[in-house]
């Protein structure tokens, strides 16, 4: 008899979001046998991360650094080497210091991304430093710019829109946010993320910052395609509560841009949790407009603030990727 193979599960994002997928996914039992690829947007423009791509011309390491810690294994070594590339240089004296801000982590995947001369193979050893279950790609081998149109930036001119530039302008910013794109436009996607996608079983899309970590994935032409034509499943998983970037959308909304960004998008499930949800039946009808059922679950920190417990949305994830095991 032939033993099944694994469930080949891609997740899309960046920062704090996808790490929250990927360590929720690591909590999934053996006997589900799930083969983990991230793919990670790579438009970061601020912090440690601004600072190696303005510098150096680096693609900007600090998503695909949370990606590869959440992703890192169990044994001692391997935890330590992640908390290593976790760790943040904090202001040591009175003398400027280059160092300070920067996380161990960005500085060693910098200098493997130069040393090695590919992102990928860069990755790769990195994922081994750190005893990664699961594989670490940027959804472009090329770094990109995030720019919107945004209404009302300033409280004085409601109606007024202007273009709003880099990645943390956008998510930090006070306005409306109409359009989203990157420049330059139309960047050429990692092949190795294209292939995982052609591959896999399931897509997970969110959460996670909606204009700046979840929609960019989708205005990669070449990656827009493969995740239309894949013969996967697709779950989106929706964020606990509005980030700044979306103020003013519903939970209903989040779903309705994707659709918008990409009208062939269809998803076979969408996940969110009861409590946030509030009035589940607007998100059902959206959910139906793209094709997929609404799961409902327990899926945030009891502690009242707006971060998915690892866990519970683990749980979560067990009886919808395992469907038809």
């Amino acid at each position: 008899m032939t033993a099944a193979r694994p469930v080949r599960v891609v997740a899309f994002g960046g920062g704090h979001g996808l790490a929250a997928s990927l360590r929720a996914l690591r909590r999934c039992p053996p006997d589900l046998d799930l083969e983990i690829t991230a793919v990670v947007t790579v438009g970061d423009d601020g912090g440690s991360s601004g600072r190696l791509r303005a510098d150096r011309g680096a693609l900007p390491p600090g998503d695909l650094r949370q990606a590869l810690a959440a992703l890192a294994g169990d044994e001692p070594v391997a935890r330590r080497s992640a908390d290593l590339f976790q760790y943040r240089f904090a202001a040591g004296g009175p003398v400027p210091d280059p160092l300070v801000g920067h996380a161990v982590g960005n500085l060693v995947l910098c200098g493997l991304m130069e040393l090695l001369g590919d992102p990928v193979a860069a990755l790769e050893h990195a994922g081994g430093m750190v005893g990664a279950v699961g594989r670490v790609l940027p959804m472009s081998r090329q770094p990109v710019g995030i720019e919107a149109r945004v209404r009302g930036v300033r409280a004085d001119r409601p109606d007024e829109v202007v273009t709003v530039r880099g990645q943390h302008a956008v998510a930090v910013t006070p306005g409306r946010v109409e359009l989203v794109r990157l420049t330059p436009p139309g960047p050429p996607a990692c092949a190795e993320a294209v292939a995982a996608v052609r591959a896999a079983d399931w897509l997970i899309f969110g959460p996670g910052s909606w204009y700046t970590s979840v929609i960019p994935h989708l205005l990669v032409p070449e990656l827009a395609g493969a995740i239309v034509a894949s013969p996967a499943r697709r779950l989106v998983t929706l964020n606990l509560a509005a980030e700044k970037e979306t103020l003013g959308l519903s939970v209903a909304d989040h779903l309705a841009a994707l659709a918008w960004y990409l009208p062939e998008l269809k998803v076979d499930a969408v996940l969110a949790d009861e409590k946030a949800v509030g009035d589940p039946e607007p998100v059902r009808r959206a959910a139906e407009s793209l094709g997929a059922r609404l799961v409902l679950a327990p899926v945030a920190v009891l502690d009242g603030s707006p971060r998915h417990d690892p866990a519970a949305l683990g749980a979560a994830l067990v009886p919808v990727l395992g469907a038809d095991r």
